[in-house]
């Protein structure tokens, strides 16, 4: 089980059985996936990775038809190529999935370090905004949906953080302000 899935159950369970106080306490959840698919920073953030990394990704889709290119001409010349051409070629071919294989490495790494850097900022913008319609609507706790087997949609603060984050990204563009301050106006 997920540990910080885990640490929300192990709350919901105090709560539980601290009597009576949680059948007045107030509840909220928020699915970090859909913030993640529906925010319009988010998706931006996503085009914008994807932009970055596209030159890098069809030089490894050239490198990948050149090395299917070079095994099948090894493949298909090797019964009439001496042993020391067979040998160099091989040689050749391994050299060059090798280089293929760390650069695809080293592409994977990169794509995941960038995608880890703009995910962080716009869960940090969300993780305050959550923070601050907790707040304003007098929640007292707010889970992290990751395997809630259901919850009401009354307690479903998903869409208002979205909302809020959308909001924040759209005025920050706008004025040239730093990410937040517009997502502060709209958790009001």
């Amino acid at each position: 089980m997920n540990p910080r899935l885990s640490a929300c159950w192990l709350a919901l369970a105090l709560a539980l059985a601290s009597g009576p106080s949680l059948a007045q306490s107030r509840l909220g959840f928020v699915s970090l996936d859909r913030i993640l698919h529906d925010a319009a920073s988010a998706q931006r953030a996503q085009k914008k990775i994807e932009a970055e990394f596209s030159k890098r990704d069809q030089e490894l889709g050239k490198l990948a038809e050149q090395l299917k290119r070079m095994q099948e001409n090894l493949d298909k010349n090797s019964v009439t190529m001496s042993d020391t051409e067979r040998s160099r070629r091989e040689r050749e071919l391994n050299d060059a999935n090798r280089d293929f294989q760390r650069k695809q490495r080293e592409f994977r790494e990169d794509l995941q370090a960038r995608r880890n850097e703009e995910l962080s900022s716009i869960i940090a913008r969300a993780n305050e905004i959550i923070r601050k319609l907790a707040e304003s609507e007098k929640l007292d706790i707010v889970f992290q949906q990751d395997q809630v087997v259901w919850a009401s949609p009354r307690i479903d603060i998903t869409d208002k953080v979205v909302k809020a984050l959308d909001a924040s990204g759209t005025a920050d563009k706008a004025a040239g302000a730093p990410a937040g301050k517009a997502a502060d106006k709209a958790a009001k």
